[in-house]
């Protein structure tokens, strides 16, 4: 999962050198995941009104279901 999302940020953004991405897991079938970019790059992996980073979020959910988990996607600033 983790991979899954740092592969789409590197290529949503223009330094890829800045994303990291940090998984806290809470229990056996949650986690979260949080993503950080660097500062001039946060519009574009949040998007217009938020619908990249729903985007995100959607296929991040489709993909833990079948895995039987729930993971949780955090943007930092």
């Amino acid at each position: 999962m983790k991979e899954f999302i740092e592969f789409i940020a590197k290529h949503l953004v223009d330094n890829p050198d800045g994303v990291s991405i940090e998984e806290k897991i809470s229990d056996e079938k949650k986690s979260v995941l949080s993503l950080k970019v660097s500062p001039e790059d946060v519009g574009k992996v949040i998007g217009k009104q938020g619908k990249t980073a729903q985007a995100m979020r959607t296929l991040l959910t489709a993909v833990a279901a079948k895995e039987g988990k729930r993971i949780v996607l955090e943007i930092l600033d």
